[in-house]
């Protein structure tokens, strides 16, 4: 057990409801744990490797409009939804698991260690995030139509944000529009790397863009919109493969809005929140991704072990060479430190929210992809030319640690809000 009982809280965390950090898994946690891991050993692993071999047979290249879904995935979802295993990540009883973040933390790293198993418990990107967004500001409307049928299963979502033509980065450079006229809201703008744009379940995106005001400061001048993508003027130009990979058949693409026509009914918590709303999905949304990150990278340094140690090369096994023995141990220090640094910030979100926890979400969103990619890579090194190949989960993991470095803020961006709260603490202004 880690308890730290006399804690100095800042001022910042004044609405903190307990300043004691306690990250004992709760019975609860243990128990969906030890459930998740005997699934994914009974039912997910002793066919993942196949399952990605004919997706991948199934779904050639860029050509996302003949991707197809390949039966087992629905079976196996079945299957975890009749165990109670499904949408664990939400934290209403009523319709998930009604987990903490705390609790749902090292169930999130279990199911990080398969590519196919988040999907599995209707637990993957970026639907969780969607499904969030709108179980904390949807209508009952919106809610009913969109929020329902993806607690279900039945359809999948995208998340529009980043743009081709502007530096992400600083999302104040969003060049997309949603314009009221109206009963209704008119959306232009072009947007890229929008995760599950190619999967045909796909039926809804959540469009972020300005709603100019002059009366209205730079972080009230956005909003998300819910956006069916059978509406007229919205295009899907091209999937976007990532180190050649086009991730079939979910897919990251490029799509345009050209005098896309919604209801204001569509407009989530009203225009000119999208920055608030954004801030309430991106920090358990980052979290999530965190912990995956670590179960990815146990299972990278699983893999390093036991090649390393069933290799021979010089006469000796290859975990005795080249300071094999020494990267273990650093990945094994780095694994700690990161999944420390997540159940502190996932902690610290439960008690104060995420403006309270912006610079632990930040911290590990800097550190978690940057410890996966360094013991991954370390893995491939170990395998030679295997490491390189479909044959282990390697490169898949490679290329989600080196996205994960932009995605939802680039390390760069992250830095830069923890030093300017460590500023201010001191009495330094911008």
């Amino acid at each position: 057990m880690i308890r730290y009982d006399h804690v100095s809280v800042p001022s910042s965390t004044a609405r903190a409801q307990d300043p004691r950090m306690d990250f004992t898994p709760s019975p609860r946690s243990v128990e969906y744990v030890d459930r998740v891991r005997r699934f994914v050993a009974e039912h997910v692993q002793p066919v993942e490797a196949r399952y990605w071999s004919e997706v991948r047979a199934a779904n050639p290249d860029g050509n996302w409009r003949a991707w197809t879904i390949h039966p087992l995935v629905e079976e196996l979802k079945a299957k975890a939804r009749k165990e109670g295993l499904w949408n664990l990540f939400m934290p209403d009883p009523q319709l998930g698991a009604g987990l903490s973040t705390l609790e749902y933390a090292p169930v999130a790293e279990e199911t990080g260690k398969s590519f196919l198993a988040p999907e599995v418990f209707n637990c993957s990107a970026p639907d969780t995030g969607n499904m969030e967004v709108l179980w904390r500001y949807g209508s009952d409307e919106q809610k009913q139509r969109w929020l329902r049928p993806l607690l279900d299963g039945e359809i999948r979502s995208v998340f529009c944000m980043t743009e081709p033509d502007v530096a992400s980065s600083d999302a104040t450079n969003m060049q997309a529009t949603a314009i009221l006229d109206g009963d209704e809201v008119v959306l232009n703008g072009k947007k890229w790397w929008s995760s599950g744009i190619g999967d045909p379940r796909a039926k809804i995106a959540i469009f972020m863009a300005r709603t100019p005001d002059a009366g209205a400061d730079r972080h009230h001048q956005h909003s998300m919109v819910l956006v069916p993508l059978d509406t007229p003027g919205v295009e899907v130009k091209r999937m976007l493969p990532v180190y050649g990979a086009y991730d079939a058949p979910h897919g990251h693409g490029e799509v345009h809005f050209t005098n896309v026509r919604v209801p204001r009914a569509n407009v989530i918590a009203g225009l000119g929140m999208g920055f608030e709303i954004a801030q309430g999905r991106l920090g358990p949304g980052r979290i999530h991704h965190c912990m995956r990150c670590i179960g990815a990278a146990e299972r990278a340094l699983e893999l390093m072990i036991t090649r390393g140690a069933s290799r021979t090369a010089f006469g000796k096994p290859l975990i005795n060479l080249g300071g094999n023995r020494e990267r273990v141990a650093e990945a094994r220090i780095a694994i700690d430190q990161a999944r420390l640094l997540t159940l502190y910030a996932a902690w610290k979100l439960d008690q104060v929210g995420a403006l309270g926890a912006m610079t632990e979400i930040s911290a590990i969103k800097v550190v978690a992809p940057n410890v996966l990619q360094k013991v991954v890579d370390d893995a491939i090194q170990i395998h030679g030319g295997a490491g390189m190949s479909d044959d282990t989960p390697l490169t898949g993991f490679f290329a989600q640690a080196r996205s994960l470095r932009l995605a939802d803020g680039p390390d760069e961006v992250h830095k830069g809000v923890i030093a300017r709260i460590e500023l201010m603490k001191r009495g330094v202004s911008r």
